[in-house]
């Protein structure tokens, strides 16, 4: 018993840490961002109310059945339906029914309604993908700036290796009296100053996970960490594609214009709702009732047969006057409208300008990335060349630190523009139509 707690607890011991050290995938965020994200739920909510709300207007079609029950004692004079005379005495009476209701014609309005609640359907379902797909933009770049900064930090660790080194052989070279103090100073100073940006890099990068892990809603910060991977520049052609081929595909397949369209839609279901009451509405009743009393000789059952009474017939209603209720109900209807398609028209010329934006923003990345590429060549090459001067004694500790210095930060602005340029290829490719679920990294 006791070899099994130990093994309980070892194999116990070995599941926590696998979880905690357990390091997301990018689309393992992206899954629980869409599952688990408020503003997702929220619009989850929002489609299930418009679900309540179809299924309310075809429950507007249905007839309605109503049964009404009454059961009294009274003490004194009283009517007495078994003899028809008023008499004094205490008497038990019960009365019940059924009463059927149905809509014949209402100005349309139960068939607006429902042509509306499809509408306002389909405009929750456009807003939840709306949502996914920003909440999976969100969390791709967020999960790139962790990636940005973690390769940022390690340049300038592998960087303060060198400078290390660099201590080393410096020292030696001092102490042999080849170099200078000053020189074995001057490399001090950068390592100093290497580890205050490697410290500032540790902090950018914790900093970065947390807002990722909030982001997730995942509350263990601590623990929190992402996989590594060296992702790739992936051009499945969309950056070389013309804009106005990106402009209409992104009105065809983005949620902002279709949102915009279904609420035009349905103010002007609206609209048409509010002047079916204009119109005269007919509807149709049925009505069954009966009694009993404790003063008759009748038993129970049979005068439940011998009192009861069926009611029918229809009902017109036609409107003459309401105070201008109806007239300024449509007169509202009309402004909302209006106020739809100058909606639709501002969110057509905001999508517009946003992937003219984008695709502006994709084509200055990708040269600023080839941009930085021959930069960090070329400074790469005079790092190469300054240290081996360096380390013959043909150039100071100064000048050596320069150009290492220079390129440090020419691999960083290398890093920079790299995810830059990932993240707003991603973003054209979304206005495009790809799904977030199926971007290419």
């Amino acid at each position: 018993m006791k070899k099994l707690v130990i093994l309980f607890l070892f194999l116990s011991i070995g599941f926590s840490v696998n979880a905690q050290n357990k390091k997301w995938t990018l689309q393992e965020c992206v899954e629980y961002a869409l599952k688990n994200n408020i503003s997702v739920k929220q619009s989850e909510l929002d489609l299930k109310l418009s679900d309540i709300e179809k299924s309310d207007a075809i429950g507007n079609f249905l007839p309605t059945l109503n049964g009404s029950a009454r059961v009294s004692e009274n003490i004194g004079l009283s009517f007495n339906p078994a003899t028809g005379n008023a008499e004094t005495e205490k008497t038990l009476s019960a009365s019940g029914g059924l009463n059927v209701g149905v809509n014949i014609f209402n100005g349309l309005r139960n068939y607006r309604q429902l042509q509306r609640a499809k509408l306002s359907q389909l405009a929750s379902q456009y807003n939840l993908d709306k949502i996914q797909d920003d909440i999976a933009l969100f969390v791709a770049n967020s999960y790139l700036q962790v990636l940005l900064n973690k390769a940022n930090l390690k340049v300038i660790q592998s960087q303060n290796e060198v400078t290390q080194q660099q201590i080393s052989r410096t020292n030696d070279l001092v102490d042999a009296g080849v170099l200078p103090r000053g020189d074995l100073l001057e490399i001090k100073a950068t390592d100093a100053s290497e580890k205050q940006r490697i410290a500032v890099s540790e902090n950018t990068v914790t900093i970065s996970l947390i807002s990722l892990a909030q982001l997730l809603l995942v509350k263990d910060y601590s623990t929190f960490d992402i996989v590594e991977d060296d992702y790739n520049i992936i051009d499945d052609g969309f950056s070389s594609k013309n804009v106005d081929e990106v402009i209409t595909a992104a009105k065809e397949n983005r949620f902002e214009v279709k949102i915009a369209e279904k609420d035009v839609e349905m103010s002007e279901k609206d609209l048409q709702i509010s002047k079916g009451a204009y119109l005269p509405s007919l509807s149709g009743f049925f009505g069954y009732n009966t009694n009993y009393t404790d003063a008759s000789p009748l038993d129970f059952v049979d005068q439940l047969s011998l009192n009861d009474g069926v009611n029918y017939g229809v009902s017109l209603t036609v409107p003459v006057f309401n105070g201008f209720s109806v007239r300024n109900n449509v007169k509202r209807n009309k402004i909302n409208v209006l106020r739809s398609e100058f909606q639709l028209e501002q969110a057509t010329l905001d999508l517009e300008s946003n992937v003219y934006q984008a695709f502006v923003d994709t084509k200055g990345a990708l040269k600023s990335y080839e941009a930085a590429l021959a930069a960090l060549e070329s400074q790469k090459l005079a790092y190469q060349y300054a240290k081996d001067r360096y380390d013959v004694g043909l150039t100071n500790a100064f000048d050596f630190s320069q150009s290492k210095l220079r390129y440090d930060n020419a691999q960083i602005e290398e890093n920079r523009s790299k995810y830059d340029y990932i993240f707003k290829l991603k973003v054209l490719e979304l206005y495009f139509g790809v799904p977030p679920t199926e971007l290419k990294f």
